[in-house]
């Protein structure tokens, strides 16, 4: 098995289905204001960890919460977890300024998130 301190969970996205009556709960919650905002996805970065709240679970149609783990190389670990079992459920896409996301299914169908940061 492969590792490093730069790799860890650092976020966690949530679907919700009332993006405004979600933002101010996770608000209160986190005890942070968002650090984006936007009709598609509002995301809150407190201590360390980065919680995303997506609408309608977004085009990937969340139905629970997605923990992404931020690889420095998200190939190589995507072929590492293929390998020792995990299904391919969406492959690595650039979802803006770099940074690169993909997720996998562990042999009972949780959903794994990877991300890699430019």
């Amino acid at each position: 098995m492969t590792g490093s301190a730069t790799e860890g969970i650092k976020t966690v996205l949530h679907p919700v289905s009332d993006l405004a009556k979600a933002k101010p709960v996770y608000a209160a919650l986190l005890g942070v204001e968002p650090s984006a905002d936007a009709a598609y996805y509002v995301g809150f970065d407190a201590a360390g960890q980065h919680i995303g709240l997506v609408p309608g679970g977004g085009p990937q149609a969340m139905t629970s919460p997605v923990t992404y783990w931020h690889v420095p190389d998200i190939e190589a670990k995507l072929a590492e977890v293929t390998v020792a079992g995990a299904t391919v459920k969406d492959p690595v896409r650039d979802v803006g300024g770099g940074r690169l996301v993909a997720t996998v299914t562990d042999p009972d169908g949780n959903v794994l998130g990877l991300l890699q940061d430019r």
